[in-house]
């Protein structure tokens, strides 16, 4: 297992502080803000430990403030519901005496039903596609020193884009991308007995890697742009299927719109034998910066 993966699951292994109090820290890697993931992936695992024999099957959250990494962030879970079929719970996330996050989050007694699901997209498998190891070797020079200094650093999630050109040069082209990703090491030792909680909460996490990137596909720029601010606004996931976050999964993302300096995105995640685990949607603040 790598180190940054090691770090992701002791980031997201909470610190009970009282019956639905759950305090979180942040990896001191030199952010300004907490990532967006994260919370997220935080956010679920407060609202996981107080249900019991059910998962998650959506969460819809909000950024609310932007998160400070020097201090830990607390959660506190509303139980809402406790149905004959469904569990519903809140989260708030609270920094400085103020909420950062806000997220509800629905959970689901394991129920046989109809099925059906689009198809996977026709893309090369990872193993055809440069390793991380390999895009770095490839590209570093070639990056703003902002994303060049991003990809060096190691990271809990691989990522291996479906199409690089994007990177090599500015141009307008249609929002959409896909990428393979999985966790960075092996998660058998230490999940529970069903496996999902622990592949969902890191699913969370990195759901909200690329997802906003995807709109500036359209205008031809970066997300490490200076002239540029972004924010995740909102967040939504919805779990359909069982899957494993160390193993391929392919994240296909695309933007339908972007006006009034919010990018509106979405996302498909299957496995790699095509099974549709999961969807996202998000909006994000993607602000031209003006001149002072």
């Amino acid at each position: 297992m790598s180190a940054a993966l090691d770090t992701l699951l002791s980031t997201l292994d909470l610190e009970p502080l009282e019956r639905n109090l759950y305090r979180g820290l942040s990896p001191q890697v030199g952010w300004q803000r907490v990532f967006g993931g994260q919370v997220i992936g935080q956010a679920l695992v407060a609202a996981y430990r107080t249900v019991e024999e059910r998962t998650v099957h959506s969460l819809h959250g909000y950024f609310l403030r932007p998160g400070d990494p020097s201090v830990p962030i607390i959660y506190e879970v509303d139980r809402l519901r406790d149905g004959k079929s469904f569990t519903t719970r809140q989260v708030i996330a609270i920094q400085h005496g103020q909420p950062i996050f806000s997220m509800a989050a629905s959970f689901h007694l394991d129920e046989a039903g109809l099925s059906h699901q689009v198809e996977m997209p026709d893309v090369p498998p990872p193993e055809e596609l440069p390793s991380e190891a390999e895009l770095k070797a490839q590209l570093l020079g070639r990056m703003p020193p902002e994303m060049a200094a991003y990809w060096r650093s190691e990271r809990p999630i691989e990522i291996r884009p479906v199409d690089l050109s994007r990177y090599a040069k500015r141009e307008r082209r249609a929002p959409q991308q896909a990428v393979w990703l999985k966790a960075n090491g092996d998660l058998h030792p230490l999940e529970r007995a069903d496996g999902l909680p622990l592949h969902q909460c890191i699913l969370a996490y990195a759901s909200d890697f690329t997802l906003l990137d995807t709109g500036l596909l359209a205008h031809g720029r970066f997300v490490f742009d200076r002239d540029m601010m972004l924010a995740s606004l909102d967040h939504a996931i919805w779990f359909h299927r069982d899957f494993r976050a160390d193993d391929w999964l392919l994240y296909v993302q695309d933007s339908p719109s972007s006006s009034g300096a919010r990018a509106f995105c979405r996302g498909m995640v299957f496995t790699r034998d095509g099974v549709l685990a999961a969807s996202t949607a998000q909006e994000g603040l993607i602000r031209e910066r003006r001149a002072q």
